[in-house]
């Protein structure tokens, strides 16, 4: 039995990696800090499971709060993946 070649671990991507700065209204939820933007994706999911801001039948929608809110465009519901491209639009 021939022995395969162990696959190369892959490489975190740099471009995730760099620390962003998030703007006023976005740091009120995931702190002013600049951080990666894996980490403020990590921040923001906990702040919507702790407040619990998930639609409980369709899980992919997520309710905005009072924080929320201005970040998300003034939209009371967005699902997870307009989410994602409303928050990058309060990344520098």
């Amino acid at each position: 039995m021939a022995k395969r070649a162990k696959k190369s671990a892959r490489k975190p991507n740099a471009a995730f990696m760099k620390p962003v700065t998030p703007s006023a209204t976005l740091a009120e939820v995931v702190g002013a800090k600049p951080i990666p933007r894996t980490e403020v994706t990590k921040r923001l999911w906990a702040y919507i499971k702790k407040n619990k801001l998930q639609d409980a039948k369709n899980k992919r929608m997520i309710k905005s709060d009072a924080a929320l809110k201005p970040v998300f465009g003034g939209k009371s519901t967005v699902n997870m993946f307009e989410m994602t491209k409303l928050v990058s639009k309060h990344l520098k």
